[in-house]
Protein backbone atom coordinates (compact mmCIF):
# COMPACT_ATOMS: atom_id res chain seq x y z
CA UNK A 1 0.00 0.00 0.00
CA UNK A 2 1.26 3.61 -0.71
CA UNK A 3 2.25 5.70 2.20
CA UNK A 4 -1.42 8.10 1.35
CA UNK A 5 -3.22 4.83 2.13
CA UNK A 6 -2.00 4.49 5.34
CA UNK A 7 -2.50 8.67 6.25
CA UNK A 8 -6.11 7.87 4.89
CA UNK A 9 -6.20 4.91 7.28
CA UNK A 10 -5.50 6.47 10.21
CA UNK A 11 -7.14 9.33 9.66
CA UNK A 12 -10.59 7.34 9.40
CA UNK A 13 -9.84 5.45 12.55
CA UNK A 14 -9.13 8.61 14.87
CA UNK A 15 -12.26 10.30 13.13
CA UNK A 16 -14.48 7.14 13.86
CA UNK A 17 -13.22 6.99 17.19
CA UNK A 18 -13.98 10.91 17.82
CA UNK A 19 -17.62 10.56 16.50
CA UNK A 20 -17.70 7.25 18.62
CA UNK A 21 -16.77 9.34 21.80
CA UNK A 22 -19.52 11.89 20.28
CA UNK A 23 -22.73 10.39 19.06
CA UNK A 24 -25.27 8.98 21.56
CA UNK A 25 -28.11 8.78 23.79
CA UNK A 26 -26.63 11.86 24.75
CA UNK A 27 -25.00 13.70 21.56
CA UNK A 28 -21.90 15.80 22.40
CA UNK A 29 -19.93 17.26 19.72
CA UNK A 30 -17.29 16.39 18.44
CA UNK A 31 -15.17 19.27 19.64
CA UNK A 32 -16.58 18.95 23.14
CA UNK A 33 -15.94 15.11 22.62
CA UNK A 34 -12.02 15.93 22.38
CA UNK A 35 -12.01 18.49 25.21
CA UNK A 36 -13.80 16.07 27.42
CA UNK A 37 -11.47 12.96 26.60
CA UNK A 38 -8.60 15.00 28.31
CA UNK A 39 -10.99 16.07 31.34
CA UNK A 40 -12.07 19.82 29.79
CA UNK A 41 -15.51 20.90 29.80
CA UNK A 42 -18.57 20.16 31.61
CA UNK A 43 -18.46 17.28 34.29
CA UNK A 44 -21.82 15.50 32.06
CA UNK A 45 -19.93 15.50 28.91
CA UNK A 46 -16.86 14.17 30.48
CA UNK A 47 -18.31 11.64 32.51
CA UNK A 48 -20.34 10.48 29.50
CA UNK A 49 -16.82 10.41 26.81
CA UNK A 50 -14.47 9.19 29.41
CA UNK A 51 -16.32 7.00 31.75
CA UNK A 52 -18.94 5.13 29.03
CA UNK A 53 -18.37 5.72 25.93
CA UNK A 54 -13.73 5.94 25.58
CA UNK A 55 -13.93 1.76 27.05
CA UNK A 56 -16.60 0.31 24.53
CA UNK A 57 -14.53 2.45 22.03
CA UNK A 58 -11.64 0.87 22.59
CA UNK A 59 -13.05 -2.51 23.17
CA UNK A 60 -14.51 -2.04 19.19
CA UNK A 61 -11.72 -1.24 17.53
CA UNK A 62 -9.98 -4.24 19.14
CA UNK A 63 -12.76 -6.28 18.26
CA UNK A 64 -12.51 -5.24 14.68
CA UNK A 65 -8.69 -5.60 14.76
CA UNK A 66 -8.75 -8.90 15.77
CA UNK A 67 -11.46 -10.15 13.30
CA UNK A 68 -10.16 -8.43 10.52
CA UNK A 69 -6.77 -9.50 10.62
CA UNK A 70 -7.91 -13.22 11.89
CA UNK A 71 -10.21 -13.20 9.00
CA UNK A 72 -7.39 -12.18 6.32
CA UNK A 73 -5.20 -15.03 7.80
CA UNK A 74 -7.79 -17.38 7.19
CA UNK A 75 -8.55 -16.59 3.85
CA UNK A 76 -5.16 -16.63 3.35
CA UNK A 77 -4.37 -19.86 4.56
CA UNK A 78 -7.37 -21.32 2.94
CA UNK A 79 -7.18 -19.97 -0.30
CA UNK A 80 -10.66 -19.30 0.29
CA UNK A 81 -12.41 -15.70 -0.52
CA UNK A 82 -15.18 -16.81 1.99
CA UNK A 83 -13.17 -18.00 5.12
CA UNK A 84 -13.91 -16.19 7.95
CA UNK A 85 -13.99 -17.06 11.71
CA UNK A 86 -18.26 -16.44 11.84
CA UNK A 87 -19.22 -18.44 8.58
CA UNK A 88 -16.59 -21.39 9.16
CA UNK A 89 -17.94 -22.19 12.69
CA UNK A 90 -14.87 -20.63 14.76
CA UNK A 91 -17.27 -18.05 16.52
CA UNK A 92 -19.76 -20.21 16.97
CA UNK A 93 -17.34 -22.77 19.03
CA UNK A 94 -15.73 -19.95 20.68
CA UNK A 95 -19.07 -18.97 22.30
CA UNK A 96 -19.82 -22.52 23.53
CA UNK A 97 -16.37 -22.80 25.31
CA UNK A 98 -17.23 -19.19 26.59
CA UNK A 99 -20.57 -19.94 28.07
CA UNK A 100 -19.64 -23.07 29.87
CA UNK A 101 -16.51 -21.42 31.45
CA UNK A 102 -18.35 -18.35 32.42
CA UNK A 103 -20.92 -20.89 33.58
CA UNK A 104 -18.60 -23.13 35.22
CA UNK A 105 -17.02 -19.67 37.26
CA UNK A 106 -13.76 -19.16 35.44
CA UNK A 107 -11.42 -16.27 36.13
CA UNK A 108 -12.18 -14.08 33.09
CA UNK A 109 -8.55 -14.14 31.76
CA UNK A 110 -8.84 -18.04 31.02
CA UNK A 111 -11.96 -17.22 29.28
CA UNK A 112 -10.67 -16.79 26.04
CA UNK A 113 -8.34 -20.43 26.32
CA UNK A 114 -11.76 -22.11 26.86
CA UNK A 115 -13.50 -20.22 23.71
CA UNK A 116 -10.54 -21.46 21.77
CA UNK A 117 -10.84 -25.16 23.15
CA UNK A 118 -14.66 -24.61 21.52
CA UNK A 119 -13.39 -23.04 18.47
CA UNK A 120 -11.08 -25.82 18.05
CA UNK A 121 -13.52 -28.58 18.18
CA UNK A 122 -16.01 -26.38 15.63
CA UNK A 123 -13.00 -26.00 12.95
CA UNK A 124 -12.13 -29.57 13.59
CA UNK A 125 -16.01 -30.62 12.76
CA UNK A 126 -15.75 -28.29 10.12
CA UNK A 127 -13.04 -29.73 8.05
CA UNK A 128 -14.27 -32.82 8.68
CA UNK A 129 -17.95 -32.54 7.44
CA UNK A 130 -15.76 -30.89 4.11
CA UNK A 131 -13.53 -33.53 3.90
CA UNK A 132 -16.21 -36.45 4.45
CA UNK A 133 -18.10 -34.36 1.19
CA UNK A 134 -14.69 -34.38 -1.07
CA UNK A 135 -14.84 -31.06 -1.08
CA UNK A 136 -12.26 -29.46 1.43
CA UNK A 137 -11.17 -27.07 -1.25
CA UNK A 138 -14.49 -25.97 -2.41
CA UNK A 139 -15.23 -23.01 -1.12
CA UNK A 140 -18.98 -23.04 -0.81
CA UNK A 141 -18.84 -26.48 0.66
CA UNK A 142 -16.51 -25.12 3.36
CA UNK A 143 -18.51 -22.30 4.24
CA UNK A 144 -22.31 -24.53 3.97
CA UNK A 145 -19.93 -26.88 7.05
CA UNK A 146 -18.80 -24.03 8.78
CA UNK A 147 -22.76 -22.95 8.99
CA UNK A 148 -23.82 -25.63 9.91
CA UNK A 149 -21.20 -26.52 13.00
CA UNK A 150 -22.24 -23.13 13.85
CA UNK A 151 -25.84 -23.70 14.22
CA UNK A 152 -25.01 -26.66 16.31
CA UNK A 153 -23.08 -24.92 18.55
CA UNK A 154 -25.93 -22.13 19.02
CA UNK A 155 -28.28 -24.97 19.71
CA UNK A 156 -25.38 -26.31 22.29
CA UNK A 157 -25.89 -22.87 23.71
CA UNK A 158 -29.38 -22.81 24.21
CA UNK A 159 -29.45 -26.20 25.97
CA UNK A 160 -26.48 -25.22 28.47
CA UNK A 161 -29.33 -21.99 29.25
CA UNK A 162 -32.12 -24.52 29.42
CA UNK A 163 -32.16 -23.85 33.50
CA UNK A 164 -30.96 -20.34 33.77
CA UNK A 165 -33.05 -17.63 34.91
CA UNK A 166 -35.11 -15.72 32.66
CA UNK A 167 -32.23 -12.66 33.12
CA UNK A 168 -29.72 -15.11 32.41
CA UNK A 169 -30.95 -15.89 28.83
CA UNK A 170 -31.56 -12.40 28.06
CA UNK A 171 -28.26 -11.56 28.90
CA UNK A 172 -26.56 -14.74 26.90
CA UNK A 173 -29.07 -14.03 23.99
CA UNK A 174 -27.77 -10.30 23.80
CA UNK A 175 -24.28 -11.47 24.12
CA UNK A 176 -24.75 -14.11 21.69
CA UNK A 177 -25.77 -11.10 18.94
CA UNK A 178 -22.58 -9.04 20.01
CA UNK A 179 -22.56 -5.79 22.10
CA UNK A 180 -19.85 -3.70 23.77
CA UNK A 181 -22.04 -1.81 25.31
CA UNK A 182 -20.64 -3.07 29.24
CA UNK A 183 -17.19 -2.87 27.92
CA UNK A 184 -14.76 -2.62 30.81
CA UNK A 185 -11.01 -1.59 30.55
CA UNK A 186 -10.21 -4.80 32.04
CA UNK A 187 -12.00 -6.78 28.99
CA UNK A 188 -9.89 -4.79 26.51
CA UNK A 189 -6.54 -4.98 28.47
CA UNK A 190 -6.84 -8.95 27.92
CA UNK A 191 -8.24 -8.70 24.55
CA UNK A 192 -4.82 -6.07 23.93
CA UNK A 193 -2.79 -8.59 24.93
CA UNK A 194 -4.60 -11.46 23.54
CA UNK A 195 -4.24 -9.65 19.84
CA UNK A 196 -0.77 -8.10 20.31
CA UNK A 197 0.10 -11.70 20.59
CA UNK A 198 -1.73 -13.32 17.84
CA UNK A 199 -1.05 -10.75 15.86
CA UNK A 200 2.62 -10.67 15.97
CA UNK A 201 2.84 -13.99 14.84
CA UNK A 202 0.43 -13.44 12.04
CA UNK A 203 2.78 -10.57 10.98
CA UNK A 204 5.74 -12.57 11.43
CA UNK A 205 4.26 -15.77 9.04
CA UNK A 206 3.43 -13.01 6.70
CA UNK A 207 5.80 -14.30 3.91
CA UNK A 208 4.57 -17.84 4.46
CA UNK A 209 0.73 -17.06 3.51
CA UNK A 210 2.62 -15.57 0.86
CA UNK A 211 4.00 -18.92 -0.43
CA UNK A 212 1.06 -20.66 0.94
CA UNK A 213 -1.17 -18.56 -1.83
CA UNK A 214 0.54 -20.59 -4.41
CA UNK A 215 -0.48 -23.47 -3.62
CA UNK A 216 0.68 -26.43 -0.90
CA UNK A 217 3.06 -28.00 -4.29
CA UNK A 218 4.75 -24.34 -5.27
CA UNK A 219 5.35 -23.41 -1.50
CA UNK A 220 6.58 -26.97 -0.82
CA UNK A 221 8.85 -25.92 -3.21
CA UNK A 222 10.11 -22.73 -2.01
CA UNK A 223 10.69 -24.39 0.99
CA UNK A 224 7.81 -24.25 3.55
CA UNK A 225 6.82 -26.86 5.53
CA UNK A 226 3.37 -26.87 4.71
CA UNK A 227 1.35 -28.78 7.18
CA UNK A 228 3.17 -26.72 9.83
CA UNK A 229 2.66 -23.16 9.03
CA UNK A 230 -0.87 -24.00 7.80
CA UNK A 231 -1.47 -25.23 11.37
CA UNK A 232 -0.15 -22.43 13.21
CA UNK A 233 -1.74 -19.79 11.01
CA UNK A 234 -4.88 -21.47 11.70
CA UNK A 235 -4.62 -22.38 15.62
CA UNK A 236 -3.34 -18.73 15.84
CA UNK A 237 -6.55 -16.98 14.01
CA UNK A 238 -8.35 -19.09 15.75
CA UNK A 239 -7.26 -18.28 18.87
CA UNK A 240 -7.88 -14.42 18.10
CA UNK A 241 -11.12 -14.94 17.07
CA UNK A 242 -12.14 -16.67 20.39
CA UNK A 243 -10.55 -13.82 22.32
CA UNK A 244 -13.01 -11.27 20.37
CA UNK A 245 -16.30 -13.64 21.07
CA UNK A 246 -14.89 -14.23 24.95
CA UNK A 247 -14.96 -10.06 25.21
CA UNK A 248 -18.10 -9.08 23.17
CA UNK A 249 -19.78 -12.26 21.55
CA UNK A 250 -20.60 -13.45 18.95
CA UNK A 251 -19.51 -10.24 15.70
CA UNK A 252 -20.22 -12.10 12.11
CA UNK A 253 -18.93 -10.92 8.56
CA UNK A 254 -15.79 -8.36 9.41
CA UNK A 255 -13.54 -11.21 9.02
CA UNK A 256 -15.01 -11.08 5.28
CA UNK A 257 -15.35 -8.16 4.49
CA UNK A 258 -11.98 -6.21 5.72
CA UNK A 259 -9.61 -8.20 3.68
CA UNK A 260 -11.47 -7.57 0.49
CA UNK A 261 -11.57 -3.51 1.07
CA UNK A 262 -7.87 -3.96 2.01
CA UNK A 263 -6.99 -5.93 -1.14
CA UNK A 264 -8.67 -3.52 -3.27
CA UNK A 265 -6.87 -0.30 -1.65
CA UNK A 266 -3.20 -2.48 -1.77
CA UNK A 267 -3.64 -3.31 -5.17
CA UNK A 268 -1.49 -2.56 -7.98
CA UNK A 269 0.86 -0.71 -5.01
CA UNK A 270 4.17 -1.53 -4.58
CA UNK A 271 5.49 -3.61 -1.51
CA UNK A 272 2.11 -5.52 -0.81
CA UNK A 273 1.83 -9.09 0.54
CA UNK A 274 0.38 -10.69 3.30
CA UNK A 275 2.07 -8.40 6.08
CA UNK A 276 0.68 -5.50 4.77
CA UNK A 277 -2.91 -6.63 3.95
CA UNK A 278 -2.61 -8.35 7.82
CA UNK A 279 -1.59 -4.73 9.12
CA UNK A 280 -4.17 -2.73 7.14
CA UNK A 281 -7.17 -5.68 7.53
CA UNK A 282 -6.08 -4.70 11.47
CA UNK A 283 -6.66 -0.58 10.99
CA UNK A 284 -9.96 -0.93 8.81
CA UNK A 285 -11.44 -3.56 10.59
CA UNK A 286 -11.12 -1.40 13.81
CA UNK A 287 -12.56 1.37 11.85
CA UNK A 288 -15.59 -0.58 10.48
CA UNK A 289 -16.63 -2.48 14.03
CA UNK A 290 -16.42 1.43 15.79
CA UNK A 291 -18.56 2.69 13.04
CA UNK A 292 -20.71 -0.26 13.59
CA UNK A 293 -21.55 0.52 16.74
CA UNK A 294 -22.43 4.17 16.36
CA UNK A 295 -25.19 2.93 14.25
CA UNK A 296 -26.12 0.64 16.51
CA UNK A 297 -26.59 3.08 19.35
CA UNK A 298 -27.98 5.87 17.18
CA UNK A 299 -30.25 3.80 15.02
CA UNK A 300 -33.19 3.70 17.12
CA UNK A 301 -32.98 5.38 20.36
CA UNK A 302 -33.57 5.20 23.22
CA UNK A 303 -33.05 1.29 22.22
CA UNK A 304 -29.89 0.30 21.43
CA UNK A 305 -29.45 -2.44 18.19
CA UNK A 306 -26.79 -5.35 18.84
CA UNK A 307 -23.13 -5.21 17.14
CA UNK A 308 -23.55 -8.24 16.02
CA UNK A 309 -26.94 -7.16 13.39
CA UNK A 310 -25.56 -4.27 12.23
CA UNK A 311 -22.66 -6.12 11.02
CA UNK A 312 -24.55 -8.84 9.67
CA UNK A 313 -26.44 -6.19 7.30
CA UNK A 314 -23.38 -5.11 6.01
CA UNK A 315 -21.83 -8.58 5.30
CA UNK A 316 -24.83 -10.44 4.25
CA UNK A 317 -24.97 -8.54 1.22
CA UNK A 318 -21.27 -8.66 0.72
CA UNK A 319 -21.01 -12.33 0.90
CA UNK A 320 -23.88 -13.00 -1.09
CA UNK A 321 -22.38 -10.89 -4.13
CA UNK A 322 -18.66 -12.57 -3.44
CA UNK A 323 -20.70 -16.21 -3.34
CA UNK A 324 -21.92 -14.81 -6.87
CA UNK A 325 -18.98 -14.49 -7.91
CA UNK A 326 -17.73 -18.10 -7.71
CA UNK A 327 -20.39 -19.70 -9.14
Amino acid sequence: MRAHHWLLLVLALAVSGIAALAFGTIDVSMISAWRALFGEGDATSVLVVRQLRLPRTVLAALLGAGLGISGAALQGVLRNPLAEPYLLGVSGGAAVGAVLAVTAGVAFALVPIAAFAGAMVSVTLALFVAHATRGRGDPRVLVMAGVVVGAFANAAIMIAMANADASTVRGALWWMMGSVADATWTQSGWMAAYLAVGGAILVAHGRTLDALSLGEDSAAGLGVDVDRSARRVYLTSSLVAAATVSAAGLVGFVGLVVPHIARRMASGAPGGGHRTLLLASAIIGAILVVLADVVARVALPPAELPLGAVTAMIGVPFFLITLRRLT
